[in-house]
């Protein structure tokens, strides 16, 4: 008995080692917000604090405010902390994405969703390929995000976009451009983040409106890491495709235990998903078909 669980626990190693066992993507580098974003609008709404180590958005009945990326990048892994708005949130989205800036753009989004005092937080991700979204998909967190800060990512290559929430991948965008879906690939993107207004649809379809009693609303980052390929907005690829970690072929898909986190998450968090929108549209759209496990 002795020999086979010694020859156990060697195959346990091996699988390991090789990334059987996992693939998830390399542990974020926080850095300051000044080394990779600029304020983009509403500059006084910004506070800076540890160096600019960390800074908060404000939102009140005047405006919001936002900033983005210096850099434009094609494929990478990006990611945010996010403390989110506290208290009674309705109304307020706090956006964290990446866009192109043609007419026919890729997007990837987070939207967070406020809500009334003991709801919980939406979250809704989309993508936008060539211009085309309503791929809307919405989750409830399964912890409350603004007692803390929670880190949310994306992995992006030439396979697939993975959405991550503290490395528990949400959602997953394949490369279906054999079946005629368009894919990001040659629009380089920058990054960008929000806190703004939008009762008109964000809580309850509109049905609950912002509380400006309760402004400033304040949502709360750190942790301004960015691994990409820089690029200019005319380049069509990325002079290093191949070479860079998120381009290495455990990375080009879910892992075992991540299928099984995600597949967590559909069971027990999902409360809205395109693909199963009949209502929308009565054809299942083609992403959808090819692996039910990721829609």
């Amino acid at each position: 008995m002795r020999g086979c669980n010694e020859k156990m626990t060697i195959i346990l190693l091996m699988c390991i080692v090789s990334g059987v066992m996992g693939a998830a993507p390399k542990k974020p580098v926080d850095v300051p917000f000044g080394r990779n974003y600029i304020p983009t609008w509403a500059f006084d709404h910004i506070k800076y604090s540890n160096g600019g180590s960390d800074i908060q958005l404000m939102l009140d009945n005047y405006t919001g405010t936002g900033f983005q990326s210096k850099g434009s990048y094609l494929f990478g892994h990006f990611s945010m902390r996010i403390k989110m708005v506290p208290g009674d949130s309705a109304g307020t989205v706090t956006a964290f994405y990446l866009s192109s800036q043609n007419s026919e753009h890729d997007e990837i989004d987070f939207e967070f969703l406020g809500n009334r005092t003991g709801q919980p937080y939406i979250l809704q991700t989309n993508v936008f390929t060539g211009g085309k979204g309503d791929r809307e998909q919405r989750i409830y967190l399964w912890f409350d995000p603004t007692k803390d800060y929670h880190s949310y990512s994306v992995l992006w290559n030439l396979y697939q976009i993975v959405f991550f929430v503290d490395d528990v991948p949400i959602r997953v965008f394949k490369n279906c451009k054999d079946l005629g879906v368009k894919f990001p690939f040659n629009q380089p993107m920058k990054l960008y983040s929000s806190l703004w207004n939008a009762d008109d649809w964000a809580t309850r379809g509109g049905l609950e409106k912002t509380d400006w009693s309760k402004a400033p609303f304040v949502a709360s980052y750190r942790g301004f890491h960015i691994d990409g390929c820089e690029a200019s907005v005319e380049a069509k690829y990325c002079a290093t495709q191949g070479k860079r970690w998120w381009d290495q072929k455990e990375y080009q898909d879910l892992d075992r235990y991540q299928y099984r986190r995600l597949r967590w998450v559909r069971t027990k968090f999902t409360i809205y998903n395109y693909c199963k929108d009949t209502v929308r549209s009565a054809k299942v759209p083609p992403e959808c078909k090819r692996d039910r496990d990721l829609y």
